[in-house]
């Protein structure tokens, strides 16, 4: 491996330095497990038919996670100024641990185009009817931060469409009449930056009864985002509804999302029934045609040269810890990344 001297600072580098399998003692499984945990493989599943350690996926699995999140980030810098389509908003629901500890994450979605637009975790309070043994052990358990919930969330999601929005045009934002997405509305300090379409759930009759027009009317304009919500139950075991391949921690489950996010835009065609081999991204002029998982990871991205948001980089650097373990790792990597 060659090595060269940099003509300003007079530090040594080589190529491998601008891969992302740097510092890796197995470059060779970065693509094998990246397709394999893209496929819903478990970590031991991958291991088994790599010849390698539970643990090596399981790091490397964080490694693609955050390879996978400066990559959507230079993405939206790519397409500061050039939103000009609606972005439907919805909250994907899931839980860490134990179901004892959900969360929601804020998936915006093209309406056109397809694209992911970001991810944004929205821990919450459990909700629903709960045993008095439930909630003995709910008040045992270690208090988790909030961060804001739905409102902060929703609030953080609009800020960054604002900031990707077109010039003289309003950014249109299609929800389900979730209360936190009006109050990110009103809470807007650009209130004429933003249109808010309103589609509320309406009540569903028994199975296989006719739609109501409202219900109809509901599921054409959250197509894109209920399509995402679909290819995440069923791809990813994690967030399956009935598994015991369930995420233990919240910083680990975004990782997997951001790794199914640039598959989504990148990678996998905008439709598989319709004779469309084009991805999102193509839609939104970031790539000329469909990119493979090594075109993906050609290139090493650095935190450093890229305006990560600040929860994504709390996400980045894992310190949005899941109290109810004694041990969470952070990211503190010096010669790694």
């Amino acid at each position: 491996m060659p090595r060269f001297r940099c003509a300003s600072c007079r530090r040594t580098f080589s190529r491998q330095s601008f891969a992302v399998s740097y510092y890796l003692k197995r470059p060779e499984l970065v693509l094998p497990v990246a397709a394999g945990l893209q496929a819903g493989s478990a970590h031991r599943q991958i291991a088994r038919s790599l010849g390698c350690a539970p643990s090596t996926v399981t790091r490397l699995s964080a490694r693609l996670g955050r390879h996978a999140l400066l990559l959507l980030t230079r993405s939206l810098q790519h397409l500061e100024g050039r939103l000009q389509e609606p972005v439907v908003l919805d909250h994907f629901e899931t839980f860490e641990f134990t179901q004892d500890f959900p969360f929601g994450i804020a998936t915006p979605v093209g309406s056109r185009s397809w694209f992911v637009y970001g991810l944004d975790p929205a821990p919450h309070a459990r909700t629903g009817t709960r045993s008095p043994a439930q909630r003995a052990r709910l008040a045992a358990r270690p208090n988790r931060p909030r961060r804001g919930g739905y409102a902060a969330s929703s609030a953080r999601v609009v800020e960054s469409l604002l900031r990707l929005r077109a010039p003289d045009l309003p950014v249109e934002l299609v929800g389900d009449g979730h209360p936190a997405y009006d109050r990110a509305v009103q809470a807007c300090d650009r209130p004429e930056a933003l249109r808010l379409h309103r589609f509320p759930n309406p009540p569903r009759g028994p199975k296989g009864a006719p739609h109501s027009p409202a219900a109809v009317a509901r599921d054409r304009a959250l197509f894109p985002v209920d399509a995402l919500h679909a290819l995440l139950r069923h791809t990813s075991a994690h967030h399956r509804r009935e598994s015991i391949a369930f995420g233990r921690r919240l910083n680990a489950l975004m990782e997997r999302l951001f790794l199914t996010a640039v598959w989504r835009n990148f990678v996998k065609a905008r439709s598989e029934r319709r004779p469309d081999p084009s991805t999102p991204a193509m839609r939104l002029g970031l790539a000329a045609q469909p990119w493979s998982w090594r075109r993906l990871f050609a290139r090493r991205l650095f935190p450093s040269r890229e305006q990560v948001p600040p929860i994504w980089r709390h996400l980045y650097n894992r310190n949005w810890i899941t109290p109810v373990f004694s041990s969470n790792a952070r990211h503190r990597l010096k010669h790694a990344y």
